[in-house]
């Protein structure tokens, strides 16, 4: 199967890859042609000069970018060499809004569309185990899968198009809360001189338990924040469910709090340290 593959960043390059690993025909395009390079210099495929260039031909046109203004231009430019019944698959997490205006327009053109953002950061697109929320038509989703499975632990069809957005608002909103309670409660551990590594056995098997405290405890202690997903990122996609919340009347006073926790760390110069990093602001 021909596959096209728009964005190679931090999760874009591995997901590309895993698709060339399964044997598809993958072309992918980057705005920096230099990542372009580097990714066919470590695994089979072609990259094209610009996004009608990529998405020519494809039967599944994946992109992962940025923010709804690089998916409109991305877009805007691989649609005309979108081939009728071709499938466009967009891991971007952005506005619900946006997903649904785009699948109105493939939709016209006889194309299926896809939103399926991600979860599981850098690690889980390097391993192959991203879970995949997807809104869109059952048949979009359902002859997107084989591809999908290539770089995914878990899919999920969400419903029409645009609730895979909202999935991921739901995932955004339910970490930011997390974090900032294990932000403060390592910064109480350590007030109070208790043995983080000890405070972790005793509760890591209890009602606290989570991923992220099994994985950013102990790193959050000893100041490290190089995990792959930027503050930056993080509250670009609370904004996102900021807004749709103000639209639809949501109260997100907790999601509301912490992203202005992350806007203090962002003026602390910390943009692009990992989400974990709320904790540097308790100091």
């Amino acid at each position: 199967m021909k596959v096209a593959f728009l964005g190679l960043g931090v999760m874009g390059f591995p997901m590309a890859g895993h698709l060339a690993a399964r044997g598809f025909e993958v072309a992918v395009y980057n705005r920096t042609a230099e990542k372009a390079a580097r990714w066919t210099a470590r695994h089979k495929g072609r990259a094209a000069a610009d996004p009608a260039s990529a998405a020519a031909g494809a039967e599944i046109v994946f992109s992962c970018l940025g923010d709804d203004p690089d998916v409109e231009a991305v877009m805007a430019a691989a649609a005309p060499a979108i081939g009728t019944g071709a499938v466009v698959v967009d891991h971007t997490t952005a506005s619900p809004r946006l997903a649904r205006q785009l699948a109105e327009r493939f939709a016209a053109a006889g194309v299926g569309f896809v939103d399926a953002p991600v979860s599981g950061g850098q690690a889980g697109a390097e391993s192959g185990k991203l879970a995949v929320m997807c809104g869109g038509e059952a048949a979009d989703v359902d002859r997107a899968r084989p591809a999908i499975e290539a770089y995914a632990a878990r899919i999920v069809h969400i419903g029409p198009a645009g609730h895979g957005q909202l999935c991921k608002a739901v995932n955004q909103i339910c970490i930011a809360g997390v974090l900032q309670g294990l932000a403060e409660g390592v910064h109480f551990a350590r007030t109070a001189g208790l043995d983080l590594d000890r405070v972790h056995e005793a509760i890591s098997g209890g009602a606290a338990q989570s991923w992220q405290m099994n994985n950013r405890m102990k790193t959050m202690a000893e100041d490290k924040f190089d995990f792959g997903f930027a503050v930056d990122w993080m509250r670009k996609d609370l904004r996102i469910a900021l807004d749709d919340a103000r639209t639809g009347g949501a109260q997100l006073p907790l999601t509301a709090l912490v992203d202005q926790f992350y806007a203090d760390i962002q003026a602390m110069g910390g943009g692009r340290l990992d989400t974990s990093s709320l904790i540097k602001r308790l100091k």
